[in-house]
């Protein structure tokens, strides 16, 4: 039986990836760096925001670690943060079905402030008991700390508990936690090593296929 259901934001309920690489691209150019292909971007999605801004300025050449570059990314990207994005096909719909007969949840390692402008923009946020992002006294996946206190806060067990993410984060974070995994493979993170697989984990290619998963 599954209590609750815990969701990624991108890459599992929205895709984001353009507006990323817009964010990524406005700050490379303000530290006087080139722009990478959004593509290149999005593959650098998933450890929060500060690690994305340190991975896209190594790539372009320049400083990690150059001065106002992450305060700078947040600017830019606050400002085309619902250019582009959107909730993937089907989400809606499996929001609408999952919240009459489980507890649904965010947990993401965007910043809360972003994450909820989105959920709220999307029309989203209604169906979420709880949203935390990375900002919170919990830290950012894979630490357990934030899948744990939403657990214990939704009065279940780990057991009970679907973590669905499209990442090598998200599948360590639920193996951490106790918690099981639907890794979605539409999202752009979905980029995962030979064999780090133990065959425990459920996959889906598309939303709709969560509401099975829900319902063993």
């Amino acid at each position: 039986m599954t209590d609750l259901v815990v969701f990624d934001l991108d890459g599992t309920l929205v895709d984001s990836g353009a507006d990323l690489a817009t964010g990524v691209n406005r700050m490379l150019a303000w530290c006087g760096g080139a722009e990478l292909p959004e593509d290149d971007v999005v593959g650098m999605v998933g450890d929060g925001a500060s690690v994305l801004v340190g991975r896209a300025l190594a790539a372009a050449g320049l400083d990690p670690d150059h001065p106002g570059a992450f305060e700078r990314f947040l600017a830019a990207y606050d400002e085309c943060l619902l250019d582009c994005t959107k909730p993937y096909d089907g989400i809606p719909e499996l929001l609408e079905e999952l919240a009459t007969t489980r507890r649904l949840a965010v947990l993401t390692n965007k910043p809360t402030t972003a994450t909820e402008r989105i959920l709220d923009a999307l029309d989203l946020r209604r169906f979420f008991a709880t949203v935390l992002g990375a900002d919170t006294p919990f830290g950012r996946k894979p630490d357990p700390a934030g899948l744990e206190h939403l657990i214990h806060q939704a009065n279940t067990s780990a057991g009970a508990t679907l973590l669905v993410g499209d990442s090598p984060i998200d599948l360590e974070t639920a193996r951490r936690a106790g918690a099981r995994i639907v890794l979605a493979r539409y999202g752009f993170g979905f980029r995962f090593e030979e064999g780090v697989f133990r065959g425990d984990e459920l996959f889906i290619d598309k939303p709709a296929d969560l509401i099975d998963l829900v319902s063993a």
